[in-house]
């Protein structure tokens, strides 16, 4: 997939090239300068020292044929959620003591403080099925407190299957990141929603809005449209989906429940509607709306009435995205002066103000604290430029009398797109093509600061977007 947002790859360039060099020229003199910047403080990479926690195996309880696979199912996963918090260190397994500690008078906890484990805290317990149900007994211990050491006991009970171990396992993963990682929630219940393309390419492609845990597993297709559906937003309160779909006149909006499974009327008026975004309350939503041939940023309640217009510029404005924190900012993408840049605005239209200073930019995001922003940038675009298109991070917090800190994320990996933030703040899901093929598109997650990357998709997956909860 082209990453060009659809609203501006179709408007055709309204400048010369020498003139819209210029013009490029002078708004770079007169934008707010950037600084380059490699010590941006997200939380995963401020230098404090990660907690070494050891997952021992849980034991296994009763009989039954399936509690084994159930226990492999739960162990693998909440060793791979603690793994992927990025707040730990995990003890591996090849240095964790012999035995499988299923209650508190089994743990030996001389065992688990001293080398080579040398871990400060331990998560242990019991798993099985009794009187038809699946029980789950967790247990995180403080191994360097002999008097005092639990921190975590709890108990979970659901019906015997391996999506409930997975979702167990979830749960407690979130309990114990909740409690060791300064009180913000885990990730590890929380969804991601992003575009499946299938068919071929070239001719009958299709894309369908798709839904899957944070992790990966569990994917499967929300939409049956046969159609091209793109840009999927979810609420909030995670009870609807916004996402625009290609139809007879154009890209529309659409309105998904996810609590009654069938869509929801959202008239948007004449002319293509597209990128969704919600307000951080979950009364309003905003979106590129183009009733008279130029796309201008509105904002409506949710039924698709009382839109108003916030921007009124020569040119495409799209991509909007509310500041979550506050709700008071939007950013955005607009090719008012050449090339798209990125823009920064009050929720009204008034305060406009551009964040970066050339290339070609697209798919803005804002990190869970309205701190930063994460976009798509090449930054050397044009024919014969040796530019890629990769992942980079913006402190808008930091654009006062000396710009704005910037960093990039990815590096070299082929073309990568539409980033979105986790609801801890502390992940990017992004999508990746290491040949620029727009079917060879995967999905993609790594820490804030571009550490621990790993592919959460196979190809034909992108457009992603991270469940607020």
């Amino acid at each position: 997939m082209d990453s060009t947002p659809h609203t501006l790859r179709k408007r055709p360039a309204p400048f010369r090239p020498a003139f819209a060099l210029l013009l490029l020229t002078l708004a770079a003199l007169i934008a707010r300068p950037i600084r380059a910047q490699d010590n941006i403080f997200t939380g995963t990479n401020s230098g404090v020292s990660s907690i070494r926690i050891a997952v021992a195996d849980f034991k296994p309880v009763g009989s039954d044929a399936q509690t084994s696979e159930f226990k492999k199912t739960f162990d693998v996963t909440l060793y791979a959620d603690l793994a992927s918090a990025g707040i730990f260190d995990i003890v591996s397994k090849s240095l964790m003591p012999s035995g499988t500690p299923g209650s508190p008078s089994e743990i030996k906890l001389p065992l688990y403080a001293s080398e080579p484990t040398n871990a400060a805290m331990v998560a242990f317990g019991a798993l099985g099925e009794v009187g038809g149900k699946l029980i789950a007994n967790g247990y995180l211990f403080d191994a360097k407190n002999q008097q005092y050491p639990q921190v975590i006991a709890k108990q979970y009970s659901e019906a015997p299957s391996e999506d409930s171990a997975r979702q167990i396992a979830h749960r407690f993963a979130d309990e114990i990141i909740f409690r060791l990682g300064g009180g913000t929630p885990g990730i590890a219940e929380s969804k991601l929603y992003f575009v499946k393309m299938t068919g071929n390419v070239a001719s009958n492609a299709t894309k369908e809005i798709w839904e899957m845990d944070y992790d990966g597993a569990n994917q499967h297709p929300i939409t049956h449209l046969g159609t091209i559906s793109i840009s999927p937003r979810v609420s909030p309160d995670n009870t609807r989906l916004a996402f625009a779909s290609l139809g007879k006149y154009g890209f529309q909006i659409k309105m998904y429940s996810l609590l009654l499974n069938r869509y929801m009327n959202f008239p948007t008026g004449n002319g293509s509607t597209e990128s969704p975004a919600w307000s951080p309350n979950g009364n309003e939503l905003a979106y590129a709306a183009a009733p008279n041939g130029s796309f201008e940023i509105w904002i409506s309640d949710l039924n698709g009435t009382l839109g108003r217009r916030i921007t009124s510029f020569r040119g495409g404005n799209v991509s909007p995205t509310f500041n979550p924190r506050s709700g008071a900012q939007i950013a955005f993408i607009s090719d008012r002066t050449g090339l798209p840049q990125l823009y920064i605005m009050n929720s009204d239209g008034s305060g406009v103000q551009r964040l970066t200073d050339g290339g070609y930019v697209s798919s803005p995001s804002w990190s869970p604290n309205g701190q930063f922003l994460t976009f798509a940038w090449n930054r050397k675009y044009g024919p014969g430029a040796p530019g890629g298109q990769d992942i980079y991070l913006i402190q808008v917090s930091s654009g006062a009398q000396g710009g704005y800190n910037i960093v990039q994320l990815t590096h070299d990996g082929g073309r990568c797109d539409f980033p979105t933030w986790s609801p801890d703040g502390r992940h990017i899901a992004y999508a990746n093509s290491s040949d620029g093929r727009a079917d060879h598109m995967r999905i993609w997650t790594m820490l804030n600061d571009g550490t621990q990357r790993r592919p959460l998709t196979g190809f034909g997956a992108d457009m992603p977007n991270w469940s607020w909860k």
